[in-house]
């Protein structure tokens, strides 16, 4: 069961509309997370929802902020429906089980990659201009996003760090779904969960009283904030 490397806030389990916000969320995972005997942390955001979160938890941890860009191949007419997805090394990793139910063509497939590709480098460019990546294996990594629902894209993000030579990583998200939380403990050191939930529907914007999507110019703004933080 990994019950030993997931740690959740008991009180909020199986509850919705837990948090106000993004950062009510990242100020109350923080305290999960500083429970971990931590060895140099280092948050890692995957925007852009996971930028609020990150910024809110590593401000109330006292500890840098960094980027991991990963991103949803979406469908054509769906786009909240992801058959994969794109790491900030250009990996993808593809579900296959999906591409084969929706009969998706080797032509589609292979657009999708690219144009998620794209996107990921666009993403980059703007959130992380032309600086590299940390020495990932001198930190314990905490990386972040909003919510784990299938978890695809949290595993393709964390395949890539650990190609990155990350040493160690802890997965922290505010929400997440039972079996999904099971399922990505497997990869990593631990995951922490204020919000673990079981059963379906199962929706990551439920724990929130005040959701909405994060922009890329929102997201570029709290990293600049932080920075200007950090930098006084």
């Amino acid at each position: 069961m990994n019950v030993g490397r997931i740690t959740e806030c008991r009180e909020l389990q199986d509850l919705t509309g837990v948090f106000e916000d993004r950062v009510d969320a990242g100020r109350i995972l923080a305290r999960l997370v500083m429970k971990k005997a931590l060895d140099a942390p280092l948050v890692l955001a995957i925007p852009a929802g996971g930028v609020p979160v990150a910024a809110a938890l590593a401000e109330a941890m006292a500890c840098p902020l960094e980027i991991a860009v990963v991103s949803k191949i979406t469908l054509p007419w769906n786009s909240e429906v992801g058959y994969g997805a794109v790491a900030f090394d250009g990996s993808y990793q593809l579900n296959e089980d999906l591409v084969r139910s929706l009969g998706l063509s080797e032509n589609m497939v292979a657009s999708g990659i690219e144009e998620t590709r794209a996107k990921v480098a666009r993403r980059i460019s703007m959130l992380r201009g032309d600086r590299p990546l940390p020495d990932l294996a001198t930190h314990d990594l905490i990386v972040v996003d909003d919510g784990l629902a299938s978890g695809f894209t949290m595993l393709v993000a964390v395949t890539a760090l650990k190609r990155a030579g990350a040493r160690s990583i802890i997965v922290a998200v505010p929400t997440g779904h039972a079996e999904t939380v099971q399922r990505v403990v497997l990869h990593v050191s631990a995951v922490c969960c204020a919000n673990l939930r079981h059963g379906y529907p199962f929706a990551v914007a439920s724990a929130y009283r005040n959701w909405s999507d994060v922009s890329e110019a929102e997201a570029l703004l709290t990293l600049l904030d932080v920075d200007r933080k950090q930098a006084n």
